[in-house]
């Protein structure tokens, strides 16, 4: 488990994802700092690693990235840490779209293709 600041490999997420799912890496992105927490089991551990190191909850979302499908259809929105009903999110998607995008652009800037 490990927290991206600067960039990680389509390579690299590939060895996560063969090493624990198969097809996907979990990952928690702080929407404030514009960093991501990868390769766990759970999103929660990559949640309080985030928190112990500063993050604060409210900026926390949890996805899980595909690293062998296109750009547009690498990530997925959904994780257990999303259900924030004190957030206006009442299910295991991220609901806001402001949010997705958010977190689609910081995907995006920390994955060296």
């Amino acid at each position: 488990m490990k927290i991206i600041s600067t960039q990680v490999s389509l390579d690299e997420l590939r060895e996560m994802a063969n090493k624990n799912y198969n097809r996907l890496v979990k990952a928690v992105v702080d929407i404030d700092k514009k960093i991501m927490a990868v390769d766990a089991d759970l999103h929660a551990d990559e949640e309080k690693l985030l928190l112990e190191n500063g993050s604060k909850q409210e900026s926390l979302w949890g996805i899980n990235i595909f690293p062998e499908e296109a750009e547009d259809e690498r990530i997925e929105y959904d994780s257990m840490i999303n259900i924030r009903p004190f957030q206006d999110n009442r299910t295991r998607d991220v609901e806001n779209a402001d949010i997705r995008e958010r977190i689609k652009k910081i995907v995006q800037k920390l994955i060296n293709k």
